[in-house]
């Protein structure tokens, strides 16, 4: 029986074969490449997305960032271009807010293409549980997803927080935790 249904999965992924690399599904589809160029298939194989893009991120929040002639945009599920490929970088989407770049200035736009919060930060990290971890002027603080600052600028780095706390670096290169209120307490060692 289990070779039987061996046979038949390597069968049905037959399709796979046609392209250079392919990756896990996410909302149904998984990205693919061949000749230097990504596009989209979903579960059955079918080409949903064209080969068309250079560079292309997973889908999340239904949206995938993709990369045309240099510049990046973002994907709905359906394989529209719904933010056209203007941004010199962008990351995949979170809480509902896609991280974009130009000029070296990072904001965020939500699925529509509106630009949230303004490119004005010098560095920026998706958004996780509500927060996104920004910096300006050398400091590292977070805001939330409406651009207000929630935790102030005042860390030499800061990562994503996670089930309710996130890890920053202080200026006397010591780590902490810190909850969502910016409460703090030292990693232990």
């Amino acid at each position: 029986m289990s070779a039987l249904l061996l046979s038949t999965f390597s069968w049905s992924q037959e399709w796979t074969k046609q392209y250079e690399n392919f990756d896990d599904f996410n909302n149904g589809l998984a990205l693919v490449s061949k000749s230097g160029k990504k596009g989209f298939v979903n579960e059955q194989g079918k080409l949903i997305v064209p080969l068309n893009y250079d560079d292309a991120l997973h889908f999340s929040n239904g949206m995938a960032a993709v990369k045309k002639t240099g510049k990046w945009g973002f994907l709905d599920s359906t394989g529209k271009e719904i933010i056209p490929c203007e941004y010199d970088d962008a990351n995949s989407f979170a809480d509902g807010l896609g991280l974009v770049s130009n000029n070296k200035r990072f904001g965020f736009v939500n699925r529509h293409g509106k630009l949230v919060v303004p490119l004005i930060y010098d560095n920026a990290s998706c958004f996780s549980e509500g927060f996104a971890a920004v910096s300006k002027k050398g400091l590292w603080g977070f805001i939330d997803t409406s651009g207000n600052e929630v935790i102030s600028f005042k860390y030499s780095y800061a990562v994503s927080f996670y089930q309710g706390s996130a890890k920053v670096l202080k200026a006397n290169s010591k780590w902490y935790y810190i909850d969502k209120s910016g409460k703090e307490s030292l990693v232990s060692e």
